[in-house]
């Protein structure tokens, strides 16, 4: 099977964020609300071929035809604990989705995702799910994310990352190629210890404070 493609997310605003994020003296507060705002703007992204009906509504003024996004709404699943802070800026363009909560740690001797906490929605066959982490490191914790998401009937998943190294892209796409992959940006690699360089260090320490 062809790997699904990998969508670099190259808008000015998202790159100009990013950076911010990047910066060694951000704040934790301005750490989250860019999180949250580059949050909003991947959204855009990753839905930009959602498919549309015509309904019927009336204006003010005369019945019309017009679009609407089509079939079961959105099912947004973040990554515990860093992949939250992607869900408010999502949100807020499609307050509706379901959310899934996929709680995964990784193993600081072998790199090894160790799940905690899986909660979702019954039945996501006929639901787009939009899977998010800001990193897309060693890809363990984003591979064993989407399996879970499998046992749940999921078939149209969509993984949303702020960072990726080369390596984590690979594996993901080795153990997922039916998953297409949006990013910001990816990295030259990872270090000794699995994390990306030259990234921007453990995004779920530098949002909740405690590096």
């Amino acid at each position: 099977m062809t790997s699904a493609k990998v969508n670099l997310v190259s808008h000015p605003l998202v790159q100009h964020k990013l950076t911010l994020m990047r910066e060694r003296d951000r704040s934790i507060k301005g750490f989250r609300e860019l999180l949250n705002e580059i949050g909003t703007l991947l959204c855009y992204e990753v839905t930009a071929d959602l498919p549309l009906e015509m309904v019927e509504i009336e204006t003010p003024l005369t019945p019309m035809k017009a679009p609407m996004i089509a079939g079961k709404k959105l099912t947004f699943a973040p990554i515990l604990r860093a992949g939250v802070g992607f869900l408010d800026g999502m949100l807020a363009l499609v307050p509706s989705a379901r959310v899934a909560h996929i709680g995964l740690y990784r193993d600081p001797q072998t790199l090894q995702a160790v799940e905690y906490f899986f909660k979702a929605p019954h039945d996501l066959s006929d639901r787009t799910v939009i899977l998010m982490d800001p990193m897309l490191a060693t890809g363990n914790s984003a591979c064993a994310a989407a399996s879970l998401l499998k046992t749940r009937g999921a078939r149209d998943i969509r993984f949303v990352c702020l960072l990726a190294a080369p390596e984590g892209i690979a594996q993901f796409q080795h153990e997922h190629p039916d998953v297409p992959i949006w990013t910001a940006a990816i990295d030259e690699r990872l270090n000794d210890h699995g994390y990306i360089l030259p990234g921007l260090g453990d995004a779920g320490d530098r949002m909740f404070g405690t590096r």
